[in-house]
């Protein structure tokens, strides 16, 4: 019986130890010169994928930028590998150690930040309608009736359920299991809308096959703050990203990598997402913070 209870207190420390390391980011990839970074298949501009393992992106720039300083922390030379996450398993995967710093379009929220922790805000997003340019659409209030899609696992889906009350609207929700699972609702005509991200939703447009069928419509149905994700109470981490994020905006650098997402034909179409920064992202710029998404609607 002794046996069993020592080696199950050695057990128990081990995974102490484990779980320590997690939690600080700058020492587990030291020890094991690998850092995981979560990406997303298809969040517009902000972090997609090209094919055969590849990711690009704004999101996915800036984290390559934090990690150069993290390497510098670690003082090694880090192997970078991806790990393909959804709106469902992303803050799971950050929380138990698998991903490191997460990459795509997340929202910083009240909730989510008892679970996780998010570095100054390097975009805001305006919660928007996609229609087919020909269905005579122009706002949520012509949706009643119609089925709405939008992704799974996303605070979208409460925006959604807040406007139809609001409006006194009453449309069939339907969900895709990612941005390009939504879209494809919406192509193919099985949802009328897709409620999403405004980034997102012209950065699947402007890939799409016929980008001209598509267009943005309607009011902004809610101002969010999107950041990059790393688990909680990890400060070196926090501090680390911040200031690393701090410098891009202080060089110029920010608005330049803005620029070339947003703005100039990005791969593997060569196609515009044609969407200036707002004076939201601006103002995110000029006064860093890591506000949650409820200090936006005071």
């Amino acid at each position: 019986m002794k046996i069993k209870i020592v080696a199950l207190s050695v057990a128990l420390l081990a995974c102490g130890g484990v779980f320590a390391q997690a939690a600080d980011t700058v020492a587990k990839v030291k020890a094991s010169g690998i850092v995981t970074m979560g990406v997303r298949d298809s969040s517009g501009a902000l972090s997609y994928t090209l094919g055969d393992g590849k990711y690009t992106g704004y999101h996915i720039e800036i984290c390559q930028r934090v990690i150069a300083n993290l390497e510098k922390a670690a003082g090694r030379k880090l192997e970078i590998k991806y790990q393909p996450v959804t709106s469902q398993n992303r803050i799971p995967l950050v929380q138990n150690g698998t991903v490191d710093i997460e990459c795509g379009s997340t929202t910083n929220n009240a909730a989510r930040a008892k679970d996780v922790a998010f570095l100054n805000t390097t975009f805001v997003e305006e919660v928007r309608i996609a229609v087919k340019a020909n269905s005579g659409i122009t706002s949520i209030a012509q949706l009643n009736g119609k089925n709405v899609a939008t992704t799974t696992g996303t605070t979208s889906v409460q925006t959604l359920r807040k406007n139809e009350r609001a409006n006194g609207v009453d449309f069939k929700e339907v969900y895709g299991k990612d941005h390009s699972d939504s879209f494809l609702l919406l192509e193919s005509g099985r949802a009328d809308a897709f409620v999403m991200d405004g980034s997102i939703l012209a950065g699947n447009i402007a890939s799409s096959k016929n980008p001209a069928d598509f267009k943005l419509v309607g009011e902004v149905l809610s101002v969010e703050p999107i950041a990059i994700m790393i688990r909680k109470d990890d400060a070196a981490m926090k501090k680390l990203g911040d200031s690393t994020i701090g410098e891009m905006v202080k060089s110029g650098e920010m608005a330049k990598l803005y620029d070339k997402w947003f703005m100039q034909p990005i791969p593997p179409k060569n196609t515009r997402v044609g969407l200036p920064a707002s004076e939201s992202v601006k103002s995110a710029w000029a006064g860093p913070n890591d506000k949650p998404m409820e200090e936006y609607k005071k």
